[in-house]
Parts: structure tokens; sequence; C-alpha cells
């Protein structure tokens, strides 16, 4: 099992894009129950990517931890999900 979660991010606030600071991550969509397919997107070598679904431009800051954001309201935590 992973050390670690893989951080969501969700564009409830209808941005053009989000910076993020981990090259692997979760895109929700909008805040639940609004939220689309949640889907695991890779960066690669790339400095950003458009999720498939909601078209939110996800562009890398490497000054952000691996779990934060810019706006930080996009970052996303299921109090459900089991660490």
């Amino acid at each position: 099992m992973a050390a670690s979660a893989t951080p969501h991010f969700q564009n409830s606030m209808g941005l053009a894009s989000i910076e993020v600071g981990a090259k692997e991550f979760m895109c929700i969509g909008a805040l639940p129950p609004f939220d689309h397919p949640h889907v695991f997107i890779d960066m690669g070598a790339a400095s950003e990517t458009i999720c498939p679904y909601c078209s939110t431009l996800y562009k890398f800051n490497k000054a952000l931890a691996a779990g934060d954001a810019k706006p930080a309201e996009a970052v996303w935590h299921d109090g459900k999900a089991a660490a």
C-alpha cells in the first residue's frame, strides 16, 4: 500500500487553470454531489495537462507541496476515505 493518499483536486470555482504541487493526482471536477467520475491524471514529463472530463487546465508548480494547490480551495479531502 502507498505511504500516502493520492491528492484530489476540484474546480467548483470554474477557474481556467489551477496550479498543483503533484504530477500524479485525481480530478473530481466540482464538489460532490456535482463531481464527475474521479479521474487519475499523470502529467509525466509535462508541466501541465487538461482533465478530459471538465477541461480544467492543471499546471505543475514545484514550489507547492504535493497535496497543495493554488488556490488552496481547489484541494479536496474525502472525509469518508480511509488512509
